[in-house]
């Protein structure tokens, strides 16, 4: 019998599990994509966008499903973890 996959209180804790534990131990069966993020957000940004941008924006967060300030949150992160040239 499979064990079952612990409950994580943070991304990092997740993470941290993945890049350890041995897969193939575990019952995966249950799980389900997750949609939403566990970090607490305790900054705010404002910003102003030209209409067009902000619009494009909110068409490429609607396909992929998800709300256009987590969309901008990933291309956020995305662009500060690719390395400087």
């Amino acid at each position: 019998m499979k064990k079952k996959i612990p409950s994580f209180k943070s991304d990092a804790a997740a993470e941290r599990f993945v890049s350890r534990a041995d897969l193939t131990r575990y019952d995966l069966s249950g799980l389900k994509p997750v949609r939403f993020e566990f970090e607490k957000k305790s900054a705010q940004l404002n910003m102003r966008l030209p209409k067009p941008l902000l619009d494009a924006v909110k068409r490429r967060a609607k396909e992929r499903g998800i709300p256009y300030t987590r969309f901008l949150r990933e291309l956020i992160e995305q662009g500060i973890s690719m390395p400087l040239r």
